[in-house]
């Protein structure tokens, strides 16, 4: 067995033992320190009211619904996200006149913007994906012009010694140099991207987590609330592990723990 090996075990194991340890916790802990169900319900409350929001509430139809959200402004927050941080990387002229209005974007709160979609799209999913593109965009945008800006000048410089056109120092240098930063990027944006979501339908939807969570807190329905988290939680993990494994496959010439580890 391989070091590394030995290290995945090991930390397998332990952390299926905190998981046991916290289920344990969740199940019994809130009973002997006295704590209302109302305020933590113990586990297998959630989990009843699991399976009741999956029969009544539509919970699957609801969880589709937001994922499918999630995976349309990740994924466009992201691209854009990259070309502007490859423009502004590239163009010294362009960095300076558009980083006061992408900086003036990120400083404005994004949950501001979420009436005003609304009042100008509808109760419909565009408002809820235009919210996560904002908030997935600016990340991805400075991880890539943080990279851009930081290749080594003597490896362009050679290149342009040896007559290399824009677009080869661009896709033999420049690109393949911001690829570790950019799933970095990604990594942030797949989890960000989720919170834009919820803050789209608690502002106003009838579908979706974040309405089944709202709709959960009008009813004082604990467990509804702990269940739509627990779900929520699901959906930006499996975004994660889809950026994680993607980076895997294309940084597959990387040390092994750099490319894996948070």
């Amino acid at each position: 067995m391989t070091a590394s090996s030995a290290v995945i075990r090991r930390g397998t194991i332990f952390s299926i033992v905190l998981g046991l340890v916290f289920l344990a916790a969740w199940q019994w802990g809130p009973g002997l320190l006295g704590i209302p169900s109302f305020i933590i319900p113990p586990l297998s409350a959630v989990w009843h009211e699991f399976w009741r929001m999956v029969a009544v509430n539509g919970l699957m139809f609801h969880t589709g619904i937001t994922a499918a959200e999630v995976i349309a402004g990740f994924l466009l927050g992201s691209l854009l996200g990259a070309c502007f941080g490859y423009l502004l990387g590239m163009s010294p002229t362009a960095e300076f006149a558009l980083s006061p209005y992408i900086l003036g974007l990120q400083i404005a709160p994004k949950v501001a913007f979420a009436p005003l979609f609304i009042l100008w799209m509808g109760f419909t999913v565009y408002p809820k994906i235009l919210v996560a593109i904002l908030i997935v965009f600016f990340p991805v945008l400075v991880n890539v012009l943080s990279a851009v800006r930081t290749v080594d000048p003597d490896l362009i410089n050679l290149a342009r010694a040896f007559k290399a056109t824009r677009a080869q120092i661009f896709w033999k240098i420049e690109f393949p140099a911001s690829l570790p930063p950019l799933f970095a990027g990604l990594r942030i944006g797949s989890t960000l991207a989720v919170v834009g979501v919820v803050v789209g339908e608690l502002v106003g939807g009838n579908t979706g987590l974040g309405y089944l969570l709202a709709f959960g807190e009008g009813q004082a329905n604990t467990p509804m609330v702990f269940v739509t988290i627990l779900m929520l939680t699901v959906v930006g993990g499996i975004a994660y592990l889809a950026v994680v494994l993607l980076e895997n496959r294309v940084l597959h010439y990387l040390p092994e723990r750099a490319v894996t580890g948070f």
